[in-house]
This record gives structure tokens, C-alpha cells and sequence, in this order.
């Protein structure tokens, strides 16, 4: 594990795992530098796998109060630190805070997306407008299992069912252990969650060569999100990877990274 001191003084923790161009992993929602590992050890060998704690998380420290640009600045800090510039893969709401950064103007080469939960239409719900309060009062009680569950319910649209299965298993007990994280998450996501507020303002800045991925047997508005946000970039494209869901398999994922990013073509590896 390597540190690196972010814009406003908070540590951020980061592991590389292999030699070669960084690809850094932005993960999304109750996730950390652990949950990229599958991922980075299947990267690693043409490229460098540059996993991090974003702020709050494992090893990596936190300031208040939370700003997104807090979060692109610990991003921007992470792509300096591997080498000034970095291929990045944001998961989740992890790739709409790796579409702020580019934004913002962080050095990115190539941008991967998996799965964006933006809400373009009416093929589900919208977020509850009171979400990030109820959610914000939740943790303040102490109530971080009921955050994890609102979070799921409400913000992942995931059914009754299989909520009571992620109760059951070893995921759940991480997932409060984070809990304290998900205002974040869903502070990333307040302006694209509703449902009429796609596309968001930044996409038009983005000229990154950018794909976006979905899974195949991924719910339906994961699909046209996906599709929207590939038309919505200037350099965007789509692929879907069939029988893949949200919990896309690191094995799936990691040669269609590698192909996209022309780690061969452009390194010689």
C-alpha cells in the first residue's frame, strides 16, 4: 500500500498490483480497494492495477465537509501519483465520478464506464427526492444496517428477494461497515437520479475515448443508461457483456478493458 496526500490534506490510500500503464479503478457505491482486487489481479501483467480508498474508506483518511470536488481532486492526486496521466475504469457511481474528473479536466487517456446508474427514463422509478436526507438520518441514529437497506431498495432499485439474500451473506456486514460512505455516493448521483435531468451538464465536456459497459441480464434501465450515455459523448461507444449483471465477472471484464485500452498496440507488451 502507497499514500498520497490529496488537495486538501486527506490521505488517500492506493495499491498497484503489476508493472506497466496505470489503470486506475474508481469504485462505486460500499466499495473499497479490496472489493477491486479480483479485478486488478486479473489486469495486472500488461498494465499496472491502481486500486484506491476513496475517501473514507479502509485506509484512507476524510475531511469534512464532503464535496464532489473533493473526491475528483483525491482522484486527480491518485493519476499524479502513478504517473501524471492514467487509463481509468469508473464502476457504478464510481464511473460517474471518474466522468466528473475527466470533466474536470484530470489527466485521463481512456475512460471505461461500467454501468453509470443514471436514470435517463421511465423504466424505473426515479430516486425519492428525500432520499439523502432520510439516508443522512439513518446513520446519524446509528441505523447504518437500515441505511445499507435503503440504499439498495431505493437507490439500486433491488428487489425485496434478493435484499433478503444480501442480508444473509458475508457482503452485508461490509456494507455497514461503509455505510457512513453512501451520502457520498448518492451526492455524486442527486442530479441524474431523478429521471428528467439527463443528460447531465458535463457530458459535452468529456472528449475522452470513452466505453461504456453493461451486463446483458443487467435490468433494463441499466441498458438505456448505458446507451444514453455513449450518445450523450462526444467519444463514446457501447458494449454489452452478455449474462453479465451489476456484479460483472472480473474474468468478463478485464480483456475487454485491455482490448479497449491497446495496452499491446500502444506499449509494445
Amino acid at each position: 500500500m502507497d499514500t498520497v496526500v490529496s488537495r486538501d490534506g486527506t490521505v488517500i490510500a492506493y495499491e498497484r498490483t503489476g508493472e506497466g500503464p496505470a489503470v486506475v479503478l474508481v469504485g462505486g457505491a460500499l466499495s473499497s480497494r479490496e472489493t477491486a482486487a479480483p479485478l486488478a489481479s486479473q489486469l495486472a501483467g500488461p498494465v499496472a492495477a491502481v486500486s484506491y480508498d476513496r475517501r473514507g474508506r479502509g485506509d484512507s483518511g476524510d475531511t469534512d465537509p464532503y464535496a464532489v470536488a473533493r473526491e475528483v481532486e483525491d482522484l486527480a492526486a491518485v493519476v499524479e501519483a502513478v504517473g501524471g496521466s492514467a487509463r481509468v475504469l469508473g464502476y457504478s457511481s464510481g464511473a460517474a465520478l471518474a466522468l466528473e474528473a475527466a470533466a474536470e479536466g484530470v489527466p485521463i487517456t481512456h475512460l471505461a464506464l461500467y454501468e453509470p446508474p443514471y436514470i435517463v427514463d421511465e423504466s424505473r422509478p426515479p430516486v425519492p427526492p428525500d432520499y439523502l436526507d432520510r439516508l443522512t438520518s439513518l446513520l446519524r441514529a446509528g441505523r447504518r444496517g437500515d441505511a445499507v437497506a435503503l440504499f439498495f431498495t431505493e437507490a439500486a432499485a433491488m428487489p425485496a428477494d434478493a435484499l433478503d439474500q444480501l442480508r444473509r451473506s458475508p457482503l452485508w456486514e461490509v456494507g455497514e461497515a461503509l455505510a457512513h460512505t453512501l451520502p457520498y455516493d448518492a451526492t455524486i448521483m442527486a442530479e441524474s437520479t431523478r429521471g428528467d435531468t439527463f443528460p447531465p451538464r458535463l457530458f459535452g465536456d468529456v472528449h475522452v475515448r470513452t466505453l461504456v459497459l453493461d451486463g446483458g441480464a443487467s435490468p433494463a434501465w441499466m441498458h438505456r443508461a448505458a446507451q444514453a450515455v455513449a450518445d450523450a459523448l462526444p467519444l463514446g461507444q457501447r458494449r454489452t457483456l452478455e449474462g453479465q449483471t451489476h456484479r460483472v465477472d472480473p474474468e468478463v471484464l478485464a480483456p475487454v478493458l485491455l482490448d479497449f485500452f491497446a495496452v499491446e498496440e500502444a506499449f509494445g507488451a
